[in-house]
């Protein structure tokens, strides 16, 4: 910490469970610093415990921003995100989170795709449900079919509503894009990166850990407003959490799907990281 300049934001990404948030804490208290929030899942709110957002007691220790401050069942974009951290960025904060195309937005620039409308969003959504990933997949274009992650649902959905709404696909959109809000150059970036079988425990003990802190009791409450197309629904474990609580599936199949889901995640953001974030200062977090 002694060695990060105060001038600058600092940018702390790292694949789930990795101790991103705690550093960022640290960094932030030692510094006099305000963290916000680059996790595409904890600006809602409704799922604090089962997104892993800040507890009170570390609200309390520094300040916070962007962490739900969206409703639940509202549609947020990483535009959106962006206009919302760009007033913080004078104050040199500590920019923290696991969502790699948040921090791509801020350091590389974001294109000025239009709005996608309802319509296409919710036939994007009906095709996911009904026909799986693939039905999205054949309609893209080799271009983005060879730049993105088509293992996860929520980018190919992007990209499918893109190419849809526009008639463009989403790397030839990404081809305009403007100037960054934040090179790299002008921030200390930090990537933490784990060993697998260390993260792996610290995944299942997590998620253990969330289930001890209220987890359920927090499925119960979102369970009368569940609809699995809320951009809110995609946190890891609350489709189980809500089978369970619906008495679909017993605890111990809600804890394991969910536990290998947070692994499979955590595979693709270091598959990401690796990929995009070479320049960024790595750190092997093993303790």
């Amino acid at each position: 910490i002694d060695n990060i300049p105060t001038s600058m934001p600092v940018l702390i990404a790292g694949p789930t469970a990795s101790g991103k948030s705690s550093l960022a804490l640290k960094i932030a208290r030692a510094q006099g610093r305000v963290v916000v929030n680059a996790d595409a899942l904890q600006v809602f709110d409704g799922w604090r415990v089962l997104t892993a957002r800040p507890s009170p007691e570390d609200e309390a220790a520094a300040p916070h921003a962007l962490y739900g401050h969206v409703p639940f069942d509202t549609e947020y974009s990483v535009g959106a995100w962006l206009r919302d951290v760009t007033p913080y960025l004078e104050q040199a904060p500590v920019i923290v989170g696991g969502t790699g195309l948040y921090f791509r937005a801020l350091t590389e620039g974001l294109a000025p795709i239009p709005a996608t409308p309802q319509e296409i969003r919710n036939e994007a959504d009906r095709r996911l449900v009904e026909e799986g990933i693939d039905a999205l997949l054949r309609d893209l274009d080799p271009e983005t079919l060879a730049r993105i992650d088509t293992q996860n649902p929520m980018r190919v959905q992007r990209a499918w509503e893109v190419l849809t709404t526009t008639g463009r696909g989403l790397v030839d959109w990404q081809a305009s894009t403007p100037p960054a809000l934040l090179p790299t150059s002008k921030a200390t970036a930090l990537v933490l990166n784990a060993e697998k079988a260390w993260l792996t425990a610290r995944i299942a003990k997590r998620f253990d850990m969330m289930l001890a802190q209220g987890a359920l009791d927090e499925a119960r409450k979102m369970e009368q407003e569940w609809d699995p197309m809320h951009p809110s629904a995609k946190a890891i474990g609350a489709a189980e959490l809500i089978a369970h609580v619906r008495g679909e599936i017993p605890i111990e199949d809600a804890r394991e799907a969910a536990i290998i889901s947070s692994r499979q995640y955590a595979k693709r953001q270091r598959t990401w990281f690796r990929a995009r974030m070479a320049g960024w200062r790595e750190i092997l977090v093993s303790t």
